[in-house]
């Protein structure tokens, strides 16, 4: 489908600041609650609470109960019920609390939410996003720190995607739920404190695209989600030496935009993948 575009909703305009990434997902969800009444949000504690990580706090004190819902822990439950919404016209926005917990939903998202526009020959669209905090370095507990993105980038019918900062999570976001495809949108939990300078005038490049984040001439560093952080910081690194490494972040992972990565090795001649996921037929084993 084509890529969607963003109008800018009444009261978001403003000067750059500065803000974490889990703000920048809160002000991307706000953004997208304002320009658009059939957005709902739903999930675990993502009410009252504002979710564990406090990225829909306040949403539902300003966009009220019945946009802004509180489920119960059932993540089968969430997704079905948010493909009977989408099926209805809304655009659900479903928190899954933590990457581990995804798993009883895994039904509704490979056997209805991934396969029903086809199924349907094109007449039903699922624009539904499926938001999961994902990756470890939290220091948390099994179901806590795993990283499903490579199970999911491998299911026709999902877009797969994964932000690295909050630049990239305000826009993609809104990206995504503005697309009439289901995206699964994988979030850093280990970056949602991390600050950058958020510009909401600005032009975002499109939800399917990989771009160069740092220049360099000796190796391709191709990455996404948590470890762009840490590849920048090798890069960082790796330049004190000598070794000026290019470091490319993928963003999207289902489908893959490659041109970047190609264009990039053909000139530094040597290639390094990283990922939390396993190594073993993912996302880096595709691209190798």
């Amino acid at each position: 489908m084509a890529a969607p575009t963003l109008e800018r909703p009444t009261g978001t305009a403003g000067a750059t600041q500065t803000v974490t990434l889990a703000k920048a997902l809160n002000l991307g969800l706000r953004a997208s609650l304002e320009r658009d009444p059939k957005v709902l949000v739903m999930g675990e504690d993502v009410g009252r609470l504002g979710g564990v990580f406090r990225v829909t706090d306040g949403l539902q004190k300003d966009f009220g109960q019945h946009r802004v819902l509180d489920t119960p822990l059932a993540e089968s439950g969430i997704i079905g019920t948010a493909i009977g919404l989408a099926i209805r016209g809304f655009r659900p926005v479903c928190e899954i609390q933590f990457d581990g917990f995804i798993f009883p939903g895994f039904d509704q998202i490979i056997s209805q939410l991934a396969k029903l526009h086809f199924r349907s020959q094109g007449k039903v669209k699922m624009p539904i996003v499926v938001r999961v905090p994902f990756g470890g370095g939290i220091g948390a507990v099994e179901h806590h720190s795993e990283s499903p993105e490579s199970l999911f980038a491998h299911v026709a019918g999902l877009k797969v995607v994964a932000c690295s900062n909050a630049v990239d999570a305000y826009w993609m976001l809104q990206q995504a739920i503005a697309s009439d495809d289901p995206v699964l949108f994988f979030e850093p939990k280990r970056r949602y404190y991390e600050k950058a300078e958020l510009d909401p005038a600005a032009e975002p490049p499109p939800l399917q695209s990989s771009r160069v984040v740092r220049p360099g001439s000796h190796a391709t560093v191709v990455t996404y989600g948590p470890l762009v952080r840490t590849c920048l910081d090798a890069a960082d690194a790796a330049a004190e030496e000598g070794t000026e490494l290019e470091v490319v972040d993928l963003r999207a992972l289902s489908p893959l935009d490659l041109g970047p990565v190609f264009e990039s090795v053909r000139r530094t001649g040597r290639l390094v993948l990283a990922s939390e996921a396993p190594a073993e037929s993912s996302i880096t084993a595709e691209i190798t």
